[in-house]
């Protein structure tokens, strides 16, 4: 079978990656890339796209035996293919304190419009254990504070089981809006909401993460695979150890996956007690 893709295959996958890219400057910030004039026919390979050659050398550079200076890439090009300078960012300067206020203004996407609160996290700012859930739900909409519905009963008793309290840990979500009727949050809002929540994993520093769900073990772990074939063994996100298991909302319509969990949360005990580094 042939795996080869059309040119109109390739221009459809580099238009959406472009798409994607821009999206995400968006999201950080960025109002204006500088462009070059627009090339000329002489600049243009065959396939239309600009080749980036070395300039002509001047005759004041042919007089002399210095070589000419290396060309660089056009700064549009530049600007879209380097990665952001950390000084870009606009939360990286943010306390806890100053992100969660910055959040609760934020209306990026649509989900500021149908909320009452926004979930922004609950917990020890400087907790050894964080949980990353999906999306505020009713309850948590209401209350503002994530986890306080049936769900969130479910997973004070999962702490507790463990040795810990709730107020020993750090509990948010990747999307700190509710979702209408609780539906999956879509990919443009993760990628609104996503920066808020690097910016919380960064100034909470925990040992060790919990990502509750598919959404959010997706999310930090930059994967597609499933939760059930994600849990039960440590991964890594940013050098922090992390391990996906199961939604407690979904141990409530499931209470048969409840063991694994429990394993997984045996793990997570195992690795806490070890003397941290």
């Amino acid at each position: 079978m042939n795996y080869s893709r059309s040119p109109r295959d390739e221009l459809r996958m580099l238009t959406n990656d472009l798409r994607a890219y821009v999206e995400t400057l968006r999201v950080w910030g960025v109002q204006h890339i500088p462009a070059d004039q627009a090339p000329d026919s002489r600049s243009l390979d065959p396939s239309g796209a600009q080749a980036l050659h070395p300039p002509e050398p001047s005759s004041a550079q042919l007089g002399t035996d210095r070589p000419p200076a290396p060309s660089a890439s056009p700064p549009d090009v530049q600007e879209i293919l380097l990665p952001l300078e950390p000084s870009l960012d606009p939360l990286s300067k943010l306390s806890l304190a100053e992100l969660e206020a910055v959040a609760k203004q934020c209306t990026k996407c649509r989900l500021h419009r149908g909320r009452t609160h926004v979930v922004f996290g609950v917990g020890d700012p400087h907790a050894e254990l964080m949980f990353v859930g999906e999306a505020p739900g009713r309850d948590e909409d209401l209350q503002g504070e994530p986890f306080v519905g049936r769900a969130g009963q479910l997973l004070t008793r999962i702490i507790e089981a463990i040795g810990m309290k709730r107020q020993d840990v750090y509990i948010t979500n990747v999307i700190k809006c509710r979702p209408p009727n609780n539906r999956n949050p879509e990919e443009d809002e993760i990628a609104h909401c996503e920066p808020y929540l690097i910016r919380q994993i960064a100034l909470v520093q925990p040992r060790l993460i919990v990502a509750l769900g598919t959404f959010a073990a997706q999310t930090l772990l930059k994967t597609k695979l499933p939760i059930s074939q994600l849990r039960g063994r440590f991964h890594t996100y940013q050098g922090v150890k992390l391990m996906p298991t199961f939604h407690p909302a979904f141990l409530l319509r499931n209470p048969e996956r409840k063991r694994a969990v429990w394993e997984d949360m045996q793990m997570v005990q195992r690795e806490l007690r070890q003397p941290s580094t």
